[in-house]
């Protein structure tokens, strides 16, 4: 068992490297606040990019940035609002509070949080109900990505609300259900202990009462990821196997420089899940191509990983065709492969959250019709 001080040692060992790569809250913020999205349990805020002219029937991409970052730094980093106005579909932007997590981690290893019906996941699926109903989106295309602790409660939302989303994108993250307390998360995030394969997909499966079809799975890790072990990948694609009734041998692997890539395939030939590793990067998004800018965590490998899990979703157009639009790609000097946020660690909600102010909309009876909406969908009484 682990002992309290070695988590503490831990603990202090965290906050120090947070310290030094403060979240960038210094970019530049066109995205908007979503104020009234139901009782929010789990304390969030809520911030979302809709394209000009965007049309209804749309998809929506949620987007949930690591540890000491904020939305509008992932955001600009990443470059999903870049690729949001080139393809055409909605952005939401979920964002942690300090009062619930110091390190604005969200909360992925807390049952309270990560369950359905409760805590941060209700949030969240609170807001993307507001999201579909305010703006018209495609139910049959909704996604959700996150980084590090942000790929981690990705994990989460796709394994307890699996019926509304068609795909997900895990970067750093860990499989759900891997860790309850912070000594178990700090030993998952280093590739140690653990439930088994079988234990994971029962998690899985327990989370919720759905039975299928589920959602489509994109990994991605540095193979040099020093903060959350790389294992973690292999983890949560057999995880994903069991509901998926895919074998363990994966149906084709292929490698491009420092990109190898494993995917899985089921009979009709669609790839449900793939792990994307890269050789030589550490712990954070791989950037490239002039898709987003890097940063803190956000690595500039010459691979655009915003780009390619929209294209593994079947939102995005390929990079050839698209190529057209693409930003000068930044060069080399500006590369660099920093260390990276830790997914969850100081926790703690230490007073219960409170529920965000729902404002009055400048639109008369949006309000009722969104809050109609969220009953309907048995996510406010």
């Amino acid at each position: 068992m682990r002992k309290i001080s070695d988590t503490i040692a831990r603990l202090a060992a965290l906050q120090a490297r947070h310290a030094a790569h403060p979240a960038d809250l210094g970019a530049s913020d066109h995205l908007r606040t979503l104020a009234d999205f139901g009782i929010n349990p789990g304390g969030l805020e809520a911030k979302f990019y809709i394209p000009n002219d965007l049309s209804k029937g749309t998809p929506l991409v949620v987007v949930l940035h690591g540890c000491t970052q904020n939305a509008a730094g992932y955001d600009h980093h990443s470059g999903w609002s870049q690729l949001a106005d080139e393809a055409g579909f909605a952005l939401l932007f979920p964002e942690q509070q300090r009062g619930n997590n110091p390190n604005l981690c969200f909360n992925w290893f807390q049952p309270g949080d990560t369950k359905r019906g409760s805590g941060e996941a209700l949030s969240i699926r609170q807001m993307i109900e507001t999201m579909v109903v305010t703006h018209g989106l495609d139910r049959r295309r909704i996604f959700i990505t996150g980084l590090s602790a942000g790929g981690a409660m990705a994990a989460a939302m796709l394994a307890t609300y699996p019926e509304v989303f068609a795909g997900g994108a895990l970067i750093a993250g860990l499989p759900y259900g891997s860790a309850t307390t912070i000594p178990e998360a700090f030993d998952r995030m280093r590739g140690h202990g653990g439930p088994s394969e079988q234990d994971l997909q029962r998690a899985l499966r327990g989370a919720s009462d759905h039975r299928g079809p589920w959602p489509r799975i994109s990994i991605w890790h540095g193979a040099a990821d020093h903060t959350v072990s790389p294992s973690n990948a292999e983890a949560i694609a057999g995880q994903w196997r069991g509901v998926h009734r895919l074998e363990k041998a994966p149906t084709r692997r292929e490698a491009a420089g420092p990109h190898a890539k494993q995917v899985w395939r089921n009979g009709a030939g669609d790839a449900l899940i793939e792990i994307n590793m890269i050789a030589g990067m550490g712990h954070g998004t791989p950037l490239g191509n002039g898709l987003g800018a890097p940063g803190p965590y956000m690595l500039d490998v010459g691979i655009a990983s915003t780009r390619e899990i929209a294209q593994f979703w079947g939102i995005a157009a390929t990079e050839d065709s698209a190529s057209r639009k693409s930003r000068p790609q930044l060069p080399a000097s500006q590369r660099q492969l920093p260390q990276s946020p830790a997914p969850s660690i100081q926790n703690a909600k230490t007073k219960p959250p409170q529920p965000t102010a729902i404002h009055q909309s400048r639109q008369p009876g949006v309000k009722k019709i969104i809050e109609d909406a969220l009953r309907a969908a048995g996510l406010m009484r």
